[in-house]
């Protein structure tokens, strides 16, 4: 089973930028799309964005659409997510999660494995 540890959350200014990492280990890391999440406090988790187990296609919730990106280095087994024009409703807990990718959907298929989490804050 794959393990995922997620960094590089932080506190930044509205507008500012951050990268956020998230390392697999214990699983061959090609067998699976990869997806960010986030939980702001008294709200749902939400979907972010995803990536295919190649990098070859990329699913992007509307508010993010043209300030996040998400990519994926298959050598490092590692998922990024760069976050520009950061906004105070960015602000949550984001986390990584892994699909085993045959037969999935990586936009609305069920992801079985999570990171613990990052803190994001975005001020004002």
């Amino acid at each position: 089973q794959v393990q995922l540890v997620e960094s590089g959350g932080g506190l930044v200014q509205a507008g500012g930028s951050l990268r956020l990492s998230c390392a697999a280990s214990g699983g061959i890391f090609s067998n699976y799309n990869m997806a960010w999440f986030r939980q702001a406090p008294g709200k749902e988790r939400e979907f972010v964005a995803a990536v295919t187990w190649s990098g070859g296609v990329t699913y992007y919730e509307d508010s993010v659409k043209g300030r996040f990106t998400i990519s994926r280095d298959n050598a490092k087994n590692t998922v990024y997510l760069q976050m520009n024009g950061l906004k105070p409703d960015d602000t949550a807990v984001y986390y990584c999660a892994a699909q085993v990718r045959y037969g999935s959907s990586a936009r609305h298929g069920r992801y079985g494995y999570w990171g613990q989490g990052t803190q994001v804050t975005v001020s004002s």
